[in-house]
């Protein structure tokens, strides 16, 4: 990998993409392409500008994402669409004579009861959790299309599975956001309403861990350089935490000082889901970022970026 190389980042407007764009960019690499969803539709006409632009190394990290709210309510919308985009990208990265594609599945695409730490092996051992099976459905199917391409034609396409994300930029949507940025969210504003009470999904025994997605940015740029197998990679931080002690931490930060209170008629989710990341952390990468002071840098970043968009605050 060379800092001449043409790189082309898939969704640089999301969490993922702005972390690895800024990464790619302090690092030297000064070619560089994004395009905005109103300047190209990735969902069918990924393959013109690739033949146009013919960068040398694709990084698909497009995709409809969400937390458990948004993936019950729209299934057929988180299905479609992210296979659309990963059939469409993948497809014309290789007509296009791309060197190498890195992309990006997520940590739901493991069974529901799967072992804990999860290695790579538990792809399609037993069922997946059904609230957020068709965005898991639409990932694996990203991860075999990719390995289907590196088996019948030699491409060089790799699967990068990251655990739950989180940091500046972060959705605070409580209609699609994931857990970690809804809570940092609720707890601001009852800080701010000076409410006694935090109501809470679930029962918080469900334990999740959550990487800095700038160490996700710096594990991308590692593998670009150093990992050329077919075989997915689980990337994380090797620790995890019940949601009820993240929602404990979250108020501490946030300075909240009311109670918690837990609404059970909320689904919970998978039990757990800490990924073995020792593959990757046995190539020589590791993570830098440690939860509290991510949680901090992010909500530091809310309250002054966010915050205000929100009529209720």
């Amino acid at each position: 990998m060379k800092s001449s190389d043409k790189i082309y980042v898939a969704g640089h407007r999301g969490l993922v993409g702005r972390a690895i764009v800024r990464l790619l960019r302090a690092r030297g690499f000064n070619r560089v392409i994004t395009r905005l969803r109103s300047e190209l539709d990735l969902r069918d006409q990924s393959a013109n500008f690739l033949a146009r632009e013919k960068p040398n190394l694709v990084v698909l990290a497009a995709a409809r994402v969400g937390g458990i709210k948004a993936n019950s309510e729209a299934p057929v919308e988180f299905l479609i669409e992210n296979v659309e985009v990963q059939n469409n990208v993948i497809c014309a990265a290789y007509e296009s004579g791309v060197r190498k594609l890195i992309f990006l599945g997520s940590s739901c695409i493991y069974p529901k009861l799967a072992p804990q730490p999860i290695p790579e092996s538990a792809l399609l051992t037993g069922p997946l959790e059904p609230t957020n099976e068709a965005y898991a459905i639409a990932k694996i199917a990203g991860i075999k299309l990719c390995q289907a391409f590196a088996q019948e034609y030699g491409a060089n396409f790799v699967s990068a599975m990251p655990t739950n994300l989180y940091g500046p930029g972060d959705n605070f949507d409580l209609e699609t956001s994931h857990v970690l940025a809804a809570l940092l969210r609720k707890a601001h504003e009852a800080k701010i309403n000076r409410d006694r009470e935090l109501v809470v999904w679930g029962t918080g025994e469900p334990r999740r861990e959550f990487l800095h997605v700038d160490d996700l940015a710096s594990a991308i740029l590692f593998l670009l350089q150093n990992y050329d197998s077919p075989e997915i990679i689980n990337v994380g931080c090797g620790e995890d935490i019940s949601i009820r002690c993240l929602a404990e931490l979250i108020c501490e930060i946030v300075g909240f000082e009311g109670d918690l209170s837990w609404d059970r008629s909320k689904p919970d989710g998978t039990p757990g889901k800490l990924l073995d990341a020792s593959k990757i952390g046995k190539l020589g990468w590791k993570p830098f970022i440690p939860l509290r002071d991510g949680i901090a840098q992010t909500y530091d970043w809310f309250v002054k970026h966010g915050a205000g968009q929100f009529a209720n605050i």
